[in-house]
């Protein structure tokens, strides 16, 4: 095996990353906290974490590696990735959103100082998407883009999750589709949401709609309903081709010679494999984090 990667969480989203580093033969370190959990994740890769606090573990290793990843509950990414950069860290990957709030985010770029640190918002490096921006250079680039973010409201309200987790979850899993619209869209000049209604779990709104304008003189706009049923998804217009999007890691193209969605054949075998976890298609491995590509959201 080659290169060190300090796991940091054992729980499914660890198991997913360690069966993936494994196959690229990455020598791997996994941080745990509870035994329950530990347990589990050795039965299912075959490595036993350790466990107990972050701070007792990174002391007690021989030496700190330069690359981690960071998979812990939601409620804690910011605060374990700021630890690991304390503790000398300086390339890390953390699972989105990173942080829960746009204050505790706030904290965390000042911890991250000149350590590199990329967020895992994996749809962007998806078969679906990078097969989409081949059409979009050819075509000469984005007229407009419609997202919607709809969440199985009911489906949610039935998950043990902490409140906090679900009064900030259009941050913590809404927001991934939310970064695939904006990684084709760019950075918007003008914008303005507006929010209404509410549901038992998320009281602050339950309906989201808005629009925004980028400097190339683009439109985009966004409707998700959180009260109705929906699901995820994202158009994307260029001068030939309407790109859609619905499950979003597959893509129909709709042309001017017909009203026929087409789909088109993808390369998504490491898609697959990879069981939705971060992965390059270009011989970069997770030791490289996003320095393949540098295509990841950026802290």
């Amino acid at each position: 095996m080659t290169s060190d990667v300090l796991l940091v969480g054992a729980g499914k989203m660890a198991i997913d990353y360690a069966r993936v580093l494994t196959a690229l033969g990455v020598r791997q370190t996994v941080l745990g906290r509870g035994a329950a959990s530990a347990q589990a994740f050795a039965t299912a890769t075959g490595i036993l974490p350790t466990q107990g606090a972050l701070e007792d573990q990174l002391a007690a290793l021989p030496q700190i590696p330069d690359t981690a990843i960071v998979t812990v509950n939601a409620m804690f990414l910011a605060e374990v990735t700021a630890s690991l950069v304390q503790a000398g860290v300086r390339r890390i990957l953390v699972e989105k959103p990173a942080a829960l709030d746009l204050a505790e985010m706030a904290v965390l770029v000042a911890a991250v100082g000149d350590a590199e640190v990329f967020v895992g918002y994996n749809r962007r490096f998806m078969a679906s998407t990078l097969r989409a921006a081949e059409i979009v250079a050819a075509d000469g680039g984005v007229l407009s883009v419609k997202f919607d973010f709809s969440e199985p409201s009911r489906r949610i309200a039935q998950i043990a999750k902490p409140q906090r987790e679900l009064d900030t979850w259009f941050y913590g899993n809404s927001s991934h589709v939310i970064d695939l619209a904006f990684h084709f869209f760019g950075a918007p000049v003008a914008l303005v949401g507006t929010v209404a209604g509410a549901v038992s779990w998320h009281p602050a709104a339950g309906v989201f709609t808005g629009q925004a304008r980028n400097a190339q003189d683009a439109l985009m706009s966004w409707h998700a309903n959180w009260l109705s049923p929906g699901r995820w998804g994202m158009e994307v217009m260029t001068p030939e081709n309407r790109l859609i999007f619905q499950p979003l890691e597959k893509l129909r193209v709709q042309s001017h010679r017909s009203f026929d969605e087409v789909a088109e054949v993808l390369d998504d075998a490491l898609d697959v494999a990879g069981a939705g976890v971060f992965v390059w298609r270009d011989g970069g491995t997770v030791a490289n984090l996003a320095g393949a590509r540098g295509g990841d959201a950026v802290l």
